[in-house]
């Protein structure tokens, strides 16, 4: 039965869920917080729900860019290039950018009479990402649960495997990657520097998998 709503950004990730689980999905939904890629990955967002026939919704939140601060909101100069092992990657954290969603997700999911909402962090988002570690997805399940009449609940199958495991995925399911976004500065193509291109070129490696996005010299 399609009882969730899907967080859907239009990356590596979100999109494996959305084929992954499309079974289940009646609803995916984009957000435009005015980050330097938003306008790279929800057009992907959009293309993949067209073609597997999933209702898609983009919600405006720009007045995050305009009250948070991140270097996602600072152009393509403001992101710092290598590992997320480098201390420099926290800028590019968004403060509380999931618990946001989330919420945001949860009531539009019980308006429409769904009872799950998913999300597709992963184990490689935790050091960095506060908004993406499994004890934030529980007791952020549990408050949604206690304050909706549905008892709507956080589902998040890949809070405990790597993006590599998420491309082996993508992998049987056939999924042409080249039709995601990953890059965090939103230029024309790929920087190939940037945390998340490295971490992109490692998981499509790992996987098997012929990696033909363009990146930047």
């Amino acid at each position: 039965m399609k009882n969730a709503l899907l967080i859907l950004s239009g990356g590596m990730d979100s999109i494996t869920m959305l084929y992954d689980r499309v079974d289940e999905i009646a609803l995916a939904v984009s957000f435009d917080y005015g980050s330097n890629h938003n306008d790279k990955e929800i057009p992907f967002a959009k293309y993949h729900c067209e073609k597997l026939g999933v209702l898609h919704l983009t919600i405006p939140l720009k007045f995050m860019r305009e009250n948070f601060t991140s270097s996602l909101f600072s152009g393509a100069d403001a992101i710092p290039e290598g590992s997320y092992a480098d201390t420099n990657m926290k800028s590019t954290v968004v403060p509380f950018r999931n618990g946001i969603m989330l919420s945001i997700a949860a009531g539009i999911a019980e308006s429409r009479g769904l009872t799950k909402v998913m999300m597709a962090n992963h184990f490689g988002d935790h050091d960095i990402y506060p908004d993406c570690r499994e004890i934030f997805v529980k007791y952020m399940s549990d408050a949604i649960s206690a304050g909706t009449y549905a008892g709507i609940t956080i589902d998040a199958p890949y809070t405990k495997i790597s993006k590599a495991d998420i491309a082996r995925r993508g992998k049987i399911l056939g999924i042409d990657y080249s039709q995601t976004w990953s890059c965090y500065k939103g230029e024309s193509i790929h920087c190939g520097k940037c945390a998340t291109c490295i971490e992109r070129k490692a998981a499509l490696s790992e996987a098997g998998i012929k990696d033909t996005t363009v990146y930047g010299a």
